[in-house]
């Protein structure tokens, strides 16, 4: 446990800690990617990506083709409030031993590989439901799998942060970013592509009659399940890496103590570090990734309502997206590296913002495949730089003592808003359109660029 006493509070000057990293050699730099802790997070960054578009992107796309209304997608999409609220439990997950399991693998392990258990089960249970006959399976079993992320979340970023020093964080949360993007694109482009080689030709008449887009829920469970087998490499990478060397708890004589100590002082924590600078710092956190957030909900069905195929949007996701993916994440990391946190989160909310409006060009532009993946092409080179700025950002603010508690209260944050106006995203686009919406989205990254400036200002204290 930190000692709290002799944490300063935080005071607002010109130049920050984040920003004035020691300048290394080139080289050196980028060869930190090569390290066994920075290729851990490659695989363990698809595990925990692997899970979000199979309950909200690509379901949506699903959604849309099965024939359910924009709005009731948009109202299903708050099943990824979950992953806003997982600071509940995240102080289970954080000091909570399981049966076996914690003295097998240890506390961090353990709860990553029950974690993708229930992960897994909910996919194969999504890959079963048909959402034609009834949605009631298909929400109950996405709750399942976004749960169940959202606590492998809280013990990998645990396992993340406590896996290396401060200096090497950056280069973490990019190895993570990668990986995590890659599973996306798998989770995205992968699925469709999947879905659409598994389809099976009705016959001529009958094709004509319901067009191409004809819903098969055939390809859809195959491709489901090729997701479900595809978490084994999150499990293969939990069962043969090393724990991290236990953070020295002081052991709680009682219930109250144990509350106080595992749910009550990371919090209290954070406040005393950061004083009344903590709600400069947990407004930046709340609103950051908006932009992308609430876009995202709508995109699928808007390739579908374009006339994009399966093929097409997997193509143009599965070459140029993981191109730019993988550029956005690495070029994130090494300048947030080089050049300083802070200088690199301002970079990636601009980015992530102006992205959007080339969305609302492409509303009025129609369909057209190179438009397409012009657009994609931006829209992923700006997250990656973004979220991998992002993730740094948010790693430099936790106590190691409470690296999962305090990790998932800033990562819930980043989500709870966003997700929760995300909701009503269907029923905008019903009312203005596709175009009006991209451009909406754009502006709600305005008000980041003033609280990443004056977060800039605000001095870091790490823990002791």
């Amino acid at each position: 446990m930190s000692d709290t006493s002799t944490s300063s509070t935080p005071s607002v000057t010109p130049s920050t800690s984040p920003d004035k990293p020691p300048r290394t050699p080139w080289l050196q730099t980028l060869r930190v990617y090569l390290e066994p802790a920075s290729l851990r997070m490659l695989t363990l960054g698809f595990s925990a990506g692997l899970p979000l578009l199979l309950v909200l992107g690509t379901l949506s796309f699903r959604l849309r083709e099965a024939g359910i209304d924009r709005s009731t997608i948009g109202y299903l999409s708050w099943v990824g409030l979950a992953y806003g609220f997982k600071w509940v439990w995240a102080p289970l997950v954080d000091r909570l031993p399981i049966p076996l399991l914690t003295h097998a693998l240890g506390r961090r392990r353990s709860w990553l590989l029950l974690s993708q258990a229930l992960i897994v089960g909910g996919l194969v249970g999504m890959a079963l439901a048909d959402p034609r006959q009834t949605l009631g399976p298909i929400v109950w079993c996405a709750l399942a799998v976004a749960f169940g992320s959202a606590t492998q979340d809280i013990a990998l970023d645990a396992f993340r942060i406590e896996s290396a020093d401060a200096n090497h964080q950056a280069a973490l949360a990019a190895s993570y970013q990668t990986g995590y993007r890659l599973a996306m694109i798998w989770a995205g482009a992968g699925v469709l592509w999947i879905a659409a080689r598994a389809e099976v030709a009705p016959p001529v008449g009958q094709a004509l009659a319901q067009g191409a887009a004809a819903y098969q829920n055939g390809a859809w469970q195959m491709a489901y399940l090729v997701m479900a087998a595809s978490m084994a490499v999150g499990v293969v990478t939990v069962l043969f890496s090393r724990e991290p060397a236990p953070v020295q708890l002081s052991p709680a004589r009682n219930a109250a103590e144990w509350i106080q100590s595992a749910m009550v002082e990371p919090f209290a924590d954070f406040l005393r570090r950061y004083g009344m600078q903590a709600v400069l710092i947990l407004a930046l956190i709340a609103v950051y990734r908006i932009s992308d957030v609430v876009m995202g909900i709508m995109a699928n069905p808007f390739y579908v309502d374009m006339g994009f195929t399966k093929d097409e949007v997997a193509a143009v996701t599965k070459v140029y997206g993981v191109i730019m993916t993988l550029a956005g994440a690495f070029i994130g990391g090494v300048l947030s590296m080089r050049f300083g946190v802070m200088r690199i989160l301002m970079l990636g909310a601009i980015l992530s913002a102006g992205s959007n409006l080339l969305f609302a060009w492409l509303a009025g532009h129609g369909h057209d495949v190179t438009a397409l993946i012009a657009v994609v092409s931006a829209d992923n080179l700006a997250s990656g730089i973004a979220s991998a700025a992002f993730i740094a950002y948010l790693s430099s603010l936790t106590n190691v003592s409470y690296s999962a508690t305090q990790y998932a209260l800033f990562s819930s944050m980043m989500l709870l808003l966003p997700k929760f106006v995300a909701g009503f995203s269907g029923d905008y686009v019903d009312a203005f359109g596709y175009a009006h919406f991209f451009t909406a989205t754009a502006m709600l990254g305005v008000p980041v660029l003033l609280l990443v400036w004056l977060a800039s200002r605000v001095k870091n204290t790490p823990s002791a």
